[in-house]
């Protein structure tokens, strides 16, 4: 099962950065705000899967949360920082929105046969804590990604310095992410110890960073992308 699953889990990662660079290249600028309105709704499906590697449980979804930052960051570059916050306000309208139209689905009564209404109620019927830890968790550590980002573009502005800019926003930006949504979520619960809070927490974020670092190059190889309407 290790194996398989490490195995799989880099060709996942290197699908979803294919997917990422084709979105880019197909549809420019438009594309990157399609990628964060589709990420931020996958992201929150793909977290309620949990799988062991290394010995330890943890959580999917990572991977395409990661790509939210890879995209402010590549906006940010490419277009300002204006329009990098206007994407962060995107995403999250459009996880707010998600929100509270499936918390209305999940309000209808089912017909008998209906064979969806429990998986959806597994999926899109989460507490109200997980809830607000994830919108949270999203509105700081984004706008404070693409903060950081703007002051080291400032500082480290330099092409080939390109690096600097996108793994230090991203590497503080999902350090806060990680302990804003584990914080607002587990903290405190009953049968989350503390132990347990600093497990989810590490290896969640350990994920994040290796990720963010996994996809420097990618963002080296969108930057290149050159389109005639700009």
């Amino acid at each position: 099962m290790f194996m398989f699953n490490f195995t799989w889990g880099v060709f996942f990662v290197l699908v979803n950065f294919a997917l990422f660079l084709a979105c880019y290249r197909f549809f420019g600028k438009k594309g990157l705000y399609a990628w964060i309105g589709f990420a931020t709704v996958v992201a929150n499906i793909q977290v309620t899967e949990t799988i062991s590697m290394f010995g330890i449980v943890m959580t999917l979804g990572n991977t395409i949360y990661a790509s939210l930052y890879m995209t402010t960051d590549l906006i940010n570059e490419r277009y300002g920082g204006k329009e990098a916050r206007q994407a962060v306000w995107f995403g999250f309208f459009i996880l707010i929105a998600t929100t509270i139209l499936m918390q209305m689905v999940l309000k209808f009564d089912p017909a008998e046969t209906d064979f969806a209404h429990e998986s959806l109620s597994t999926i899109f019927g989460l507490m109200p804590r997980l809830a607000l830890a994830s919108l949270s968790a999203y509105f700081i550590s984004q706008f404070l990604d693409v903060r950081v980002f703007s002051v080291l573009k400032r500082r480290f502005g330099g092409r080939n310095q390109f690096w600097i800019r996108i793994n230090g926003s991203t590497i503080l930006s999902q350090f806060v992410d990680s302990l804003v949504f584990c914080t607002i979520a587990f903290a405190g619960v009953s049968g989350y110890t503390w132990d347990i809070w600093i497990q989810i927490f590490l290896t969640t974020y350990v994920m994040k960073f290796i990720i963010s670092i996994a996809s420097t190059p990618v963002l080296y190889l969108a930057r290149t992308f050159r389109f005639k309407d700009e």
